[in-house]
């Protein structure tokens, strides 16, 4: 009976492990460039200027505006993915119409954040205005094996909109 339970003990921890991502793949922080990921959008982009405390302007070597970017950077501190922060960008066009979402620095396995790239969860955002993207709700809990990770990268969308709403830019 007592190897029986060990049995089971030592498999039910194994199996946690294993499915958290840890088995194969040790977290460590990855520093995600904020411009790295805009050049994904904007490849002719050469830089960003400060608009106000969220705002950012998207601009070319010629300082022509091409877009719009957040940051959730200065406001993630107290939202934890399965490893620490996760803070996000969010990528608009003119219009302010969100293009791309990306996490910035994280201490997610590759596999977690590859799981939720390939489940298309950060295309949830896409073609929304701010205002639209904060009703509508990413169902984090349907990205199973990564939960927690897509709830954090929304909770650090929802405040940096949030933040961009309250600090208007026409």
């Amino acid at each position: 009976m007592k190897k029986t339970a060990s049995l089971f003990i030592i498999f039910t921890i194994t199996t946690a492990i294993y499915s958290q991502g840890r088995g194969k793949e040790v977290p460590v922080l990855k520093e995600i460039s904020g411009l790295e990921v805009i050049k994904s959008v904007y490849p002719q982009a050469t830089g960003v200027e400060k608009v106000n405390e969220v705002w950012f302007k998207i601009v070319d070597s010629g300082k022509k505006v091409l877009g719009y970017t957040l940051s959730s950077k200065p406001y993630s501190e107290g939202i934890i993915g399965y490893h620490k922060t996760t803070p996000a960008i969010v990528i608009m066009d003119k219009d302010k119409v969100i293009k791309k979402v990306a996490i910035l620095s994280h201490w997610e396995t590759t596999a977690y954040v590859a799981k939720l790239d390939r489940l298309k969860f950060f295309d949830n955002w896409n073609g929304l205005t701010v205002e639209g993207a904060l009703k509508k709700k990413a169902a984090a809990d349907s990205y199973t094996g990564a939960t927690i990770t897509a709830d954090a990268v929304t909770k650090n969308v929802e405040i940096v909109l949030k933040k961009a709403t309250e600090n208007k830019i026409n």
